[in-house]
């Protein structure tokens, strides 16, 4: 058992990247973490990790011990889920998602589903970078977003779309855009890692798909929740999703600048790596239990076109300084 608990220390270190964050976690003494590191280096006979003044840095060689101490640890876990308790689910889950859904829906989901399985452990990582899902050592994403990496196996859990939306005093000082190109002449919000300044839309009824690209934005971060609350208070105009601002948009407290125009419904997806073997039955227990939850979300009634927040006008108003732009569709 020694020379598991060297490998899932090293786990622990090849994802934090830090011998003091995985002390900390650990309740080890950094110089026991180092002390490991070194034994386990010494019995390998290659060095696993480089480091400078401030960091930590995995070799090659260290990149792929981590891949396959990964595999053997969760081997092993599967070996304890199929005899201990009957099959009771134990372990632990990383799982990483963006900040905004983290906080609005994942974290009390979370923390339903440890309650209804104790023995289970969860650290979940919110950012609105993507993540590397092998090098970061997490089981599962929830992605906002159709999967592009085709190493990654996805599962649909609900669907999604974008609201280009603003508060009702940023309405009433610059008015209302005319059409998606007329976001040109506004104040954007720019939110991501890295931000998206493409913003595409559909008219409601009949007409061409639209592409607009707002360029310089005003308002410019990597945090959705810094961007949510810069439109709260009128900083300007932003494409959320509709699972951040549903809520808002129900109490009037945001609106939907261009109720004539929607934007393509994209899936939110569990994503996760395959393997030549089943999923572990913790995750698949999780990937269902979420299904199953955001499926009966009342942010879903949302997604129909028809229910919609009321728009403080319905033309556009010109305010000093503020152009509306007229332009062609793309």
């Amino acid at each position: 058992m020694e020379h598991l608990q060297d490998l899932a220390l090293f786990v622990r270190i090849a994802q934090a990247q830090s011998l003091l964050e995985v002390a900390r976690d650990t309740g080890l003494s950094p110089a026991a973490v180092s002390k490991q590191l070194a034994r386990l280096e010494h019995a390998l006979g290659v060095r696993l990790v480089k480091r400078s003044t401030r960091h930590l840095y995995l070799t090659p060689e260290g990149s792929d011990f981590a891949t396959h101490c990964r595999v053997i640890l969760d081997e092993l876990e599967k070996a304890r889920e199929a005899v201990q308790r009957g099959g009771e689910l134990a372990g632990e889950l990383r799982v990483t998602a963006s900040l905004p859904f983290s906080r609005r829906h994942l974290a009390p989901l979370l923390a339903e589903f440890g309650l209804r399985y104790p023995r289970l452990r969860i650290h979940l990582t919110s950012t609105d970078a993507l993540v590397s899902l092998v090098q970061g050592g997490y089981d599962l994403a929830i992605r906002q977003a159709a999967l592009v990496d085709s190493t990654l196996a996805a599962r649909m859990l609900v669907p999604d779309r974008r609201v280009p939306c603003a508060s009702p005093g940023y309405v009433r000082n610059h008015g209302l855009p005319a059409n998606p190109q007329a976001l040109t002449g506004h104040r954007c919000i720019l939110p991501g890692d890295p931000p998206i300044s493409l913003w595409r839309f559909q008219p409601r009824v009949g007409g061409e798909p639209v592409a607009v690209n707002v360029g310089s934005s005003a308002f410019q971060t990597n945090d959705g929740e810094v961007a949510h609350a810069a439109t709260l208070a009128g900083a300007g105009i932003a494409l959320k999703s509709i699972w951040d601002v549903a809520e808002d948009l129900a109490a009037g407290r945001l609106v939907d600048v261009l109720p004539k125009f929607t934007s393509p419904t994209a899936p939110i997806q569990a994503v996760y790596v395959p393997g030549p073997r089943p999923l572990s039955g913790r995750l698949r227990a999780l990937i269902d239990f979420l299904a199953e939850r955001l499926a009966a979300s009342p942010v879903l009634d949302w997604m129909d076109e028809g229910r919609r927040a009321p728009v403080l006008a319905q033309e556009p108003v010109h305010a000093p300084g503020v152009a509306n732009v007229q332009g062609r569709s793309l």
